[in-house]
């Protein structure tokens, strides 16, 4: 163990039997593991501290009593164990040894627990040491899309597109800055004073935003966009309603005829998720070449390139952009760009890309309508500093991008697919686009939900049918439009 057992060991000071787990078998050869640290000062505590009871760290609003408490253990733990040491164990190890620890400091500290409030604090008390604290029981949920830390003492949650309120706090500001610095310096990136706003990930993709006093003024806010273990397909968003059978059919016939894509939608509206799926009707052989803030896409394919944007360093160099990303990856012989966010100057280089060869390249930004988003990438461009005609670059973008694919957030809290549209070309100064299948809203039903369909636009035969003919999908994409009309 992680405790220094040399001389008077903390069992022997409790006087406990032979047969007690906490003096014999696995704790037996960590004895020669010291720690500068003494545990005389935890011994004191034994005889100048009366019993306390632990409120039930299961109860649904944890009392100020439990976090005292675990403040306390959590104190002498610190005190007591070798973290140098504690470093080179593996995890199931480490965690071990820091349970065996923090049951001597319960039983010296005259804390009487039962045996539930007792393993929940353990659990507790590894999270802190080498997990991320209280958010282990929200990370291992799957049902929760996004968890939003506002402060210490304020975290919620969404569950079903809906926003609540969780019991979940931290110990102060400094614990959750602590566990803050450990997620984003696991991709080599930092947050403090100097610099307050970090874009980072967790290691199953989620996304991870913080953003550090002085700039947020109640403390460390962090959100996360978390991610499913079980990575989505097209077929779970026709279960999920988010998408009919026929239009996904639709969607496959796109993804598969190498169609140019741009995937536009508001925040939280499953721009990504809906781009994953799109990835999974790649053919295989094919060269994938990701670029993203913030490394999230979870392709399947066996040749993919990821790549990911880098911040500055201290000295304010060193910053790796999108659009240099984007310029590299025409140096890679790629076969498909993917882009998980278009936000800036990177617009440019993709439209020259999907232009030059590159066909089938997707990317996703933030729009309301799809008119809306090639409106966006025109001012994206505008504002890189190009000094170009409007009409040149509309275009650009009128002969770059194929589809537009827009996805919604509704208001009841579910995400649709509301719009496939595709690009038409230039008529006069405006870009032509004309819907294809559209999600249109019905009503509500008795519980409140949205109830809609998709139903196609009458569109038989779509701008890119000769490209789905040169894949041999133009039969595919007829039967696919005749059932959503229907």
């Amino acid at each position: 163990m992680f405790g220094k057992r040399a001389g008077t060991s903390l069992s022997k000071q409790q006087d406990k039997p032979a047969d007690d787990p906490v003096s014999e078998g696995k704790n037996a050869p960590a004895a020669s593991i010291a720690s500068s640290k003494s545990p005389e000062k935890i011994t004191k505590a034994k005889t100048t501290e009366p019993k306390k009871r632990a409120s039930k760290p299961e109860s649904t609003a944890r009392s100020e009593e439990y976090y005292a408490i675990k403040t306390m253990i959590f104190n002498a733990l610190i005190d007591t164990i070798d973290l140098g040491q504690l470093a080179q164990l593996d995890q199931t190890s480490a965690a071990e040894e820091i349970r065996d620890i923090v049951s001597e400091i319960i039983s010296i500290k005259n804390v009487v627990m039962s045996v539930a409030e007792q393993e929940s604090l353990l659990q507790d008390i590894c999270h802190d040491v080498l997990g991320y604290g209280p958010l282990e029981p929200l990370l291992a949920r799957d049902d929760i899309a996004d968890i939003m830390v506002n402060g210490s003492g304020s975290v919620f949650i969404e569950v079903a597109g809906k926003v609540e309120k969780t019991n979940v706090r931290f110990r102060d500001n400094g614990q959750l800055m602590n566990i803050c610095q450990r997620i984003v310096s696991q991709v080599g990136r930092r947050v403090d004073e100097s610099s307050p706003i970090c874009d980072a990930r967790l290691a199953d993709g989620s996304r991870v935003n913080v953003i550090a006093p002085p700039l947020a003024l109640d403390g460390p806010t962090l959100t996360i966009r978390k991610f499913k273990r079980d990575k989505l397909t097209m077929q779970d968003l026709v279960k999920f309603g988010s998408i009919s059978p026929a239009a996904a059919r639709v969607l496959g016939v796109i993804g598969a005829s190498r169609c140019n894509v741009l995937i536009s939608g508001g925040t939280g509206s499953g721009k990504t998720t809906l781009l994953n799926c799109m990835t999974a009707y790649i053919d295989p052989a094919e060269r994938i070449i990701t670029c993203e803030d913030a490394a999230e896409l979870q392709l399947q394919q066996p040749h993919v390139v990821r790549l990911e944007t880098r911040p500055p360093n201290l000295e304010g160099s060193g910053m790796i952009t999108m659009t240099d990303l984007v310029k590299n990856c025409l140096r890679m012989r790629p076969e498909r760009i993917i882009v998980g966010e278009v936000r800036g100057p990177e617009a440019f280089d993709l439209l020259q890309a999907m232009n030059t060869g590159h066909d089938g390249s997707m990317g996703t930004l933030h729009a309301n309508s799809p008119r809306e988003a090639l409106s966006r990438l025109e001012s994206m461009i505008t504002m890189g500093g190009f000094s170009l005609p409007s009409r040149t670059i509309r275009e650009m973008i009128a002969g770059s991008i194929d589809v537009v694919i827009q996805a919604a957030r509704l208001r009841d809290g579910s995400r649709r697919i509301t719009h496939i549209s595709e690009v038409l070309g230039m008529e006069g100064e405006v870009i032509v686009t004309q819907d294809i299948v559209l999600y249109e809203i019905d009503g509500e039903d008795e519980d409140g939900n949205i109830a809609g369909e998709h139903r196609s636009t009458g569109i038989a035969r779509p701008a890119f049918w000769d490209r789905a003919r040169y894949y041999g999908l133009e039969k595919e994409l007829a039967e696919a439009l005749d059932e959503a009309e229907g």
